[in-house]
């Protein structure tokens, strides 16, 4: 009898140590972001217009939480190889399905570029200084929002949407269809954006009550500001707020009414 229970009870602390490792496992995963998924990166710099080969890739480990929806993984590769790339990539950087370019002069079909889960969506931006004409698909912009349309109603520049892939530049999906292009003064220059279904909502809901301006970020500036401030016209007009502003990088908190919260 005493056997027996001791049997039962090594049976039991075995398999209560097997459940104890299993959880701890399935714990180290969910803390370093899940299951870790393979993806397709540059190791040898690839020019715009060059061919992708294969000496120039190599597999990094990602853990799904931090897997981006554009990335290319190590099990499509076959696909890829000999594709051009739309804009130059660098060294260590993962490979995205919106880099690659089917064509330097064909025009691609704007539903072959949106990715499941998102929406193409236009937006009037103006090019007043004509630099914006040089926006070329593949880039990443921020979305700003110059709000306040009634005569009696503050204006404000809000932050709506950061680091948001530009589709198409005008009725242009190539990029080297718009360095073709001369920029101009004076116009609205539309940009096809890939944003989700609330981002499209913000979007559409804030070109109602104002104008959208648009800032161009470098392209491996994966950085959010977390307390981008809104600043209002009153705001502007205060040197104190102007000088916070230029000091902290604008990370300065700026409330609607136009003052420190």
């Amino acid at each position: 009898m005493n056997r027996r229970a001791l049997l039962i009870s090594f049976v039991v602390g075995v398999l209560g140590l097997c459940l104890l490792l299993l959880y701890q496992h399935r714990f180290e995963l969910e803390a370093s972001g899940g299951e870790k998924v393979k993806l397709l990166v540059v190791v040898k710099r690839v020019e715009r217009g060059k061919p992708i080969t294969d000496d120039a890739l190599a597999s990094r480990a990602v853990p799904m939480a931090y897997v981006d929806e554009r990335s290319i993984r190590e099990a499509d590769k076959a696909k890829i190889l000999g594709l051009r790339v739309g804009t130059t990539i660098r060294e260590q950087q993962l490979l995205m399905w919106s880099d690659l370019a089917t064509g330097s002069d064909d025009r691609k079909d704007l539903s072959s570029l949106v990715l499941p889960g998102y929406r193409a969506i236009s937006i009037k931006v103006g090019a007043n200084d004509g630099s914006l004409a040089l926006v070329r698909p593949g880039d990443y912009v921020d979305v700003l929002g110059i709000l306040g349309i009634g005569q009696n109603e503050q204006k404000s520049s809000v932050v709506l949407l950061q680091r948001v892939l530009v589709l198409a530049s005008g009725s242009e999906t190539s990029p080297e269809a718009v360095d073709a292009r001369q920029p101009g003064k004076g116009y609205e220059l539309t940009l096809t954006l890939s944003l989700t279904l609330q981002e499209a909502q913000l979007v559409a809901l804030a070109s109602e009550r104002g104008r959208l301006a648009v800032a161009v970020r470098h392209p491996d500036d994966t950085q959010r500001s977390a307390k981008a401030p809104d600043i209002t016209s009153d705001a502007l007009m205060r040197q104190e707020t102007r000088s916070n502003l230029v000091r902290t990088g604008g990370n300065v908190p700026v409330n609607i009414t136009g003052g420190p919260p």
